[in-house]
């Protein structure tokens, strides 16, 4: 084992610490609006590609299985993206490896407007997902060494309220313009613009100054950060973090999104309905929404914005693990409800998705304040990426449970919503195993 004694770096300035936090901000926005690009467009997308393919009649549930095909390439894509841009950042520095994963996500998104059938789409959504995935442990790395630990809370929050933001403004954007069958490859070249963000921060952002400064002190020997964290004495908390980390991205990719779908698919059912009663007598038609499936979309990302500014703030006052049993408590309550006692129609529907996405969405803001905490400087990039972006390999294959399962409930959302609702009680007993941390855990 070998200690090099550290080279002297001199600290950011509060412009540079503003630079930095703008950066991590809008590239994690922008992965938000990356991951509510498919939600939005995903039915429309799946109508004009089998049709063109000659799918034959397209049922509800051959488009509900696509979404579930589609929601476990994402969250496959981002596991292996967490982990790959998680390396990287600790090897390379956490500045190139974020400006590469805003590259990826915005290029790939960009080729998916020629996409031809929906294998092919799927193709290009699981590599640009690699960089949704890769984004995060590099901004939650840059901003948590950047900044001194009074300011943490509030910008873990804020960083967790970033994504969100993103997924409001893909929303906006879906409700002012239309994402239809015959017109949705537009969206993915708004998904391809990013990639500018991604050339600034690569010349622009500076480097995180405790990276620099550790490079010259590893306290190991021909280690690298996998080997590191996969081995005492940190491996308990690589795992813990894995665990913790699934929970919330289960409950968002295998639960809340569905609400949105669920949506969508009865504005369609109300169309069909309005065209001509059954017995063929014309009625006053009931007039279908085609806007609702973004309404949806705006309504839970607005209360997912709230709840994760929440998420740092509350961790602080309540402490880490009783903030995160609350959180789990919370979501379970919230997801029961909107699955189990309302409907699309339903006028508390709106306000009901929009508080779903309060508390669901709290742990995105908790998380950035806990993960980089587990883990030392010189693996924390690779520690977080890894439990973080793990949990979508696990929620992955939740949600290619769930086409199974769509085939009991004939396509039935509001049954795969209940059924998913039971990761938040998995929540609330993984977290009792924890570690307790505090803002003093950055200083190595």
């Amino acid at each position: 084992m070998t200690n090099v004694p550290a080279v002297p770096v001199p600290e950011l300035t509060g412009p540079q610490r503003y630079l930095v936090l703008a950066a991590a901000f809008f590239g994690w926005m922008f992965a938000g609006l990356e991951i509510a690009l498919f939600v939005l467009i995903h039915r429309p997308a799946m109508v004009s590609l089998l049709s063109t393919n000659g799918a034959g009649a397209i049922n509800e549930q051959m488009v509900a299985q696509w979404f579930a095909w589609y929601q476990a390439a994402f969250l496959f894509g981002a596991a292996a993206g967490g982990w790959w841009f998680g390396v990287m950042g600790d090897r390379f520095g956490r500045t190139r490896s974020l400006s590469l994963s805003i590259l990826c996500y915005s290029v790939f998104t960009g080729i998916s407007y020629w996409a031809t059938s929906p294998l092919e789409l799927l193709v290009w959504r699981f590599l640009a997902c690699h960089g949704i995935g890769g984004a995060w442990p590099n901004t939650v790395a840059l901003v948590a060494e950047a900044w001194p630990a009074a300011s943490r809370p509030f910008l873990a929050g804020l960083l967790g309220t970033a994504a969100n933001v993103g997924q409001v403004l893909m929303g906006i954007i879906g409700l002012n313009w239309d994402v239809t069958a015959t017109s949705w490859r537009w969206v993915l070249i708004v998904g391809a613009l990013p990639g500018l963000l991604g050339v600034w921060c690569w010349r622009g952002v500076p480097e995180s100054r405790k990276w620099l400064a550790s490079r010259g002190t590893t306290g190991t020997s021909n280690i690298g950060p996998l080997r590191e964290l996969f081995r005492p004495p940190l491996l308990n908390r690589t795992l813990i973090g894995i665990l913790l980390g699934a929970v919330p991205v289960m409950g968002t990719a295998a639960n809340a999104q569905w609400v949105v779908p669920w949506t969508d698919q009865v504005a369609a059912q109300k169309q069909t309905e309005a065209a001509a009663d059954e017995d063929g007598t014309r009625k006053p038609p009931t007039k279908a929404d085609p806007k609702s499936k973004a309404r949806t979309l705006i309504s839970r990302s607005s209360g997912a914005m709230i709840g994760s500014l929440l998420g740092g703030l509350l961790a602080t006052l309540l402490g880490r693990r009783t903030t995160y049993f609350v959180i789990s408590l919370l979501s379970l309550g919230a997801s029961l409800t909107v699955f189990g006692w309302l409907h699309p129609s339903h006028p508390w529907f709106y306000p009901a998705t929009f508080v779903f996405g309060l508390v669901g969405v709290i742990y995105f803001g908790w998380l950035p304040l806990y993960l980089p905490e587990l883990f030392p400087t010189r693996v924390r990039a690779s520690g977080t990426g890894i439990s973080f972006n793990s949990g979508r390999a696990l929620a992955a294959c939740v949600t290619l449970g769930t086409v199974f399962v769509l085939r009991w409930f004939g396509g039935d959302y509001a049954q795969i919503g209940l059924w998913t609702s039971a990761i938040y009680l998995f929540g609330m007993v993984i977290i009792l195993f924890a570690p307790r941390t505090d803002a003093n855990s950055l200083k190595d």
